[in-house]
């Protein structure tokens, strides 16, 4: 499977995806990409979806009806109004098969074509070396380490902190 291929399906998230959305956000590691507790409850998500913004963006990848990715472009407001936080994950079991790449190429191409985002900013664990490299290889540029950002694990973790900026 590509990028491209048929079977890949994205779309934005929906309020009724909220119980595939809760066990997928549950999975050991996609949860270890991000800042979510364990045992969270299902309902959590489904008020997450509901509390969505006009400048939240969210989307899901699907293949053959199943969640296999969300992704996420948060923008800033005021002064900060070109600039967006973006948050991705894709399922434990369909890493390394393009889908990071089609989530990621869609909320770029959303920011620069739709939502007047100049820059996209990220944080992400510091031995995530695949999702680094897809980032990099997007345009994101590396600004700076955040030394013991948060605890992973029992122990507690760095992030980059990275941005793209479209000029």
């Amino acid at each position: 499977m590509t990028a491209a291929s048929p079977e890949l399906h994205i779309r934005a998230a929906s309020a009724t995806d909220w119980e595939a959305l809760a066990a997928f956000r549950d999975l050991p590691g996609v949860r270890a990409g991000t800042l979510r507790l364990p045992f969270a409850p299902p309902e959590q998500t489904r008020k997450w979806l509901e509390n969505l913004t006009e400048t939240d963006m969210v989307i899901v990848a699907e293949l053959e009806g199943r969640i296999v990715g969300l992704a996420g472009l948060h923008r800033h407001k005021g002064r900060r109004q070109h600039a967006a936080d973006l948050g991705m994950s894709v399922h434990d079991d369909y890493r390394r098969r393009g889908i990071g790449r089609a989530l990621l190429d869609a909320l770029i191409g959303a920011a620069d074509r739709w939502l007047g985002v100049s820059r996209i900013e990220l944080t992400v664990f510091t031995d995530n070396e695949a999702a680094i490299g897809l980032y990099r290889q997007a345009g994101f540029v590396t600004e700076g380490v955040l030394k013991s950002y948060a605890l992973r694990d029992g122990a507690l973790a760095d992030v980059l902190a990275m941005a793209r900026l479209r000029t």
